[in-house]
């Protein structure tokens, strides 16, 4: 148990402000691209995959760390980091991130910092944590001047690939040095989309970004998919908004649709995911399907 976790007040299970499941083309039980996981019998090498949005406020931290505690839950040994300055991930899973000594930051910058001089344990069985805070703003204008810049995250990475199943990279909401760090290292990218007009219209440059990194850093990296969340199924609005993103990107769509929920900001509160927080509400077996999918993709 983490120290700096805040004690949970109750346990939830779904309650009245659940919306109903009647939206997508899936429900947690229903999504035929989402089969049951077999079990590990080894572990390794991790896939990458960065969640990326330059738009903030689509759910990208939400996602990572759910999806992370719902893979953990089909046995995958995962790894969190959070490439952002603000460190939202690492507050979301009970970590104050102006109370540590070594960050990401420290692996990106510093020579001789071990793994496990940065490693923080998320309080979740099979799923760790690479903290950030302010400091990682400092690397953006560091790195400007190295060789290699665009690799320096996969350089710190590469000691932790082995010992995991899935690394989920939580980038910042912007297309800058970091990011692109995050693009070029991955093997996969998951686009989080706010079932909203604003943030639909912003799909076209971070798609420009993915292409221009395939095309000049990593030829390896593919588009995972496209994951609605924020979806409201009391507006008409939102549906429209889904149904132009399924249109766009077709099977590149998740299944799962993230709803709306209060429990995402109390399961902040409580510094832990909404798979242990609320384990039998819509959302976390919304992101349980969502695993199931990675798997199976």
């Amino acid at each position: 148990m983490n120290p700096t976790r805040p004690e949970p007040q109750g346990r939830l299970d779904a309650s009245a402000d659940e919306p109903t499941p009647d939206q997508g083309r899936g429900t947690p039980s229903t999504s035929t691209r989402a089969p049951e996981p077999a079990p590990l019998t080894v572990h390794g090498p991790a896939r990458v995959i960065a969640v990326a949005n330059q738009k903030g406020g689509v759910g990208k931290t939400t996602s990572t760390i759910n999806l992370g505690a719902a893979l953990a839950e089909y046995g995958r040994k995962v790894l969190l980091v959070d490439f952002d300055p603000q460190g939202a991930l690492s507050v979301g899973l009970g970590v104050q991130p102006h109370q540590l000594e070594s960050t990401i930051y420290n692996l990106l910058m510093e020579r001789g910092v071990e793994g496990g001089d940065v490693l923080q344990d998320t309080g979740v069985e099979n799923m760790d944590l690479l903290p950030s805070n302010i400091d990682l703003s400092a690397a953006e204008v560091q790195l400007v001047t190295e060789v290699g810049r665009e690799q320096a995250l996969g350089r710190a990475l590469k000691r932790f690939l082995p010992d995991y199943d899935v690394v989920l990279i939580d980038c910042q909401p912007s297309l800058g040095l970091l990011t692109i760090n995050a693009l070029a290292c991955a093997d996969e990218v998951l686009i989080p989309l706010a079932c909203e007009f604003f943030s639909l219209r912003g799909v076209a440059l971070l798609m420009d970004t993915i292409d221009k990194v395939t095309e000049r850093l990593n030829p390896d990296l593919r588009m995972l998919g496209v994951l609605a969340t924020m979806f409201d199924t009391r507006t008409l609005h939102t549906k429209e908004v889904h149904d132009r993103v399924v249109e766009a990107f077709g099977d590149k769509v998740f299944d799962a649709v993230i709803n709306r929920t209060i429990k995402f900001p109390e399961t902040t509160v409580a510094g832990e995911p909404i798979t242990s927080w609320a384990p039998t509400s819509y959302a976390a077996e919304a992101y349980r399907m969502l695993a199931r999918e990675v798997i199976a993709r």
